[in-house]
């Protein structure tokens, strides 16, 4: 910067500190955006690339879970009509507005990461082991990582019917907000009877929410 006076050359270093700063800010920024720690939103998939059959293989079995629902006749719960996610138990498609039908079903929507769904998923158990027959709990997870949430129920020794649903396809039919744990109670005839987005901490608690 010969022939340059001093104030220039001033000029000339607090420009580029302040275009460091701006590019170092702009680097935070989207480092923030893209954290696992915020409330992420719909993702684009069902599941990772790395879910394959074989990989899965081992988290199924030892997670052990109960069979999906089979569809039943007829089009189904009319809100979730072409809703087809995975069967957590063996990868198989499942036709979710067919499966659920028929039914008096509470869903309970959670993810491998959250602290609160962890807790609640044992109570949900219990609370199917009491109500029987009578209703059927469905769990649904809604984060790609598949692996992750058998190896957490498999740790919580939880066995309910689960459905992968990475895209959170269930919860935008049924208009459930950006929340988890989540459960919605659907009556046989498939309309909603309840949304309650919400952690619980026993099955007697459940039960006096949903009714039951």
């Amino acid at each position: 910067m010969k022939g340059l006076s001093s104030a220039a050359r001033w000029t000339i270093a607090v420009v580029a500190v302040v275009a460091a700063l701006v590019v170092a800010l702009v680097a935070q920024l989207r480092d923030d955006g893209s954290s696992p720690t915020t409330s992420p939103g719909p993702v684009g998939r069902g599941h990772r690339d790395a879910d394959t059959i074989e990989a899965l293989a081992g988290p199924r079995q030892r997670a052990d879970l109960a069979p999906c629902p089979a569809p039943s006749a007829g089009s189904g719960v009319p809100v979730l009509q072409g809703v087809v996610v995975e069967c957590a138990a063996d990868g198989a498609a499942v036709d979710v507005a067919k499966a659920l039908a028929g039914r008096r079903v509470v869903l309970n929507l959670w993810a491998y990461w959250c602290g609160p769904c962890a807790a609640e998923l044992p109570a949900m158990a219990e609370y199917q082991r009491r109500a029987g027959s009578g209703v059927m709990v469905v769990t649904v997870h809604q984060d790609e990582n598949e692996t992750a949430a058998l190896l957490r129920l498999a740790e919580l020794g939880v066995h309910l019917p689960t459905l992968q649903d990475g895209r959170r396809q269930v919860a935008a039919a049924l208009r459930v907000a950006n929340v988890m744990p989540a459960t919605v109670v659907l009556r046989p005839d498939g309309s909603v009877a309840q949304t309650l987005p919400r952690a619980f901490d026993s099955a007697d608690e459940i039960a006096a929410a949903v009714g039951e």
